[in-house]
């Protein structure tokens, strides 16, 4: 048995939702390396002494990385065997993340339809929310990238 990753078109139906795991304990080094990547300099992500002298008492985790962390949760299902991207819409974070909390995300799918431009292509749109550890949503967005109408050939063409 080979294990699938990503789902074709047909299979990303309107009204599915996918509870991705396992779920994503957060580290100081994904922080660290986070807001380097991005060159972030804000000390509320990296300086603890600072971090312990405002509301939230501790190091705050980038929202960026709480976004890549949480996308990245959902490609195995949603977009494994994407293209490409075509939005990154509606981000919005709802609650502080910290490093030791536990991520979890679902997803639902919200639309699609045959590509125009590209044959054997279909455009998904989805909606993602990321939950902590305790339940509590920490970041929704919504997501639109292409996906192959036919995954099965696209799996053996690669070897996937």
């Amino acid at each position: 048995m080979r294990e699938n990753v990503g789902l074709g078109y047909d299979e990303l139906t309107p009204g599915m939702v996918i509870e991705h795991r396992p779920g994503r304990t957060l580290t100081e080094l994904d922080n660290l390396m986070g807001t380097a990547l991005s060159g972030n300099p804000a000390p509320i992500h990296t300086d603890a002494h600072y971090s312990s002298q405002t509301q939230w008492g501790r190091i705050l985790v980038c929202g960026g990385v709480t976004l890549n962390l949480v996308a990245g949760m959902t490609v195995r299902s949603t977009s494994g065997m994407t293209v490409a991207n075509l939005a990154l819409d509606e981000v919005r974070f709802e609650a502080p993340v910290f490093v030791g909390d536990t991520l979890y995300a679902q997803t639902e799918v919200v639309s699609r339809r045959l590509s125009e431009s590209r044959p054997g292509t279909g455009i998904v749109t989805c909606r993602t929310s990321g939950h902590n550890q305790t339940g509590t949503r920490v970041l929704t967005f919504t997501r639109t990238f292409f996906v192959p109408t036919d995954p099965d050939a696209v799996r053996d063409a690669t070897n996937y």
